[in-house]
């Protein structure tokens, strides 16, 4: 079950540098203001939702402890991201500001995930 559990971990951690990575290659767009949701933002943000999913079945059938609390936390902060990326993704170009607000957000998941212990 090991196995299994950190293979989807590194597919949760692929997932979330396509959608960091897609972010990070539209900055230098964002500052002149043509920045846009590119598709690997968006499939990204699904990878992080379904491999997150399994990872919190996984581990409690193989009665590791899961923070749901965490878990409910970063599920809500991931789906703003996801809504956000989804609804704007075949706009030409994307407002600084929720630009912005999706990398702060992506940046927020991946220190609640790494520094809430």
């Amino acid at each position: 079950m090991d196995v299994l559990i950190h293979l989807f971990v590194g597919l949760h951690i692929v997932g979330i540098a396509a959608l960091l990575g897609g972010f990070l290659t539209q900055m230098k767009a964002m500052g002149q203001g043509t920045a846009r949701f590119v598709p690997g933002m968006l499939h990204g943000a699904l990878t992080m939702l379904v491999t997150g999913a399994i990872l919190v079945g996984l581990n409690q059938a193989d009665d590791h402890p899961v923070n749901n609390i965490k878990i409910g936390i970063k599920l809500a902060v991931l789906i703003v991201i996801l809504g956000l990326v989804y609804v704007k993704r075949d706009e030409e170009t994307i407002d600084k500001g929720l630009f912005g607000l999706v990398g702060a957000l992506t940046a927020v998941n991946i220190f609640i995930a790494v520094l809430w212990t």
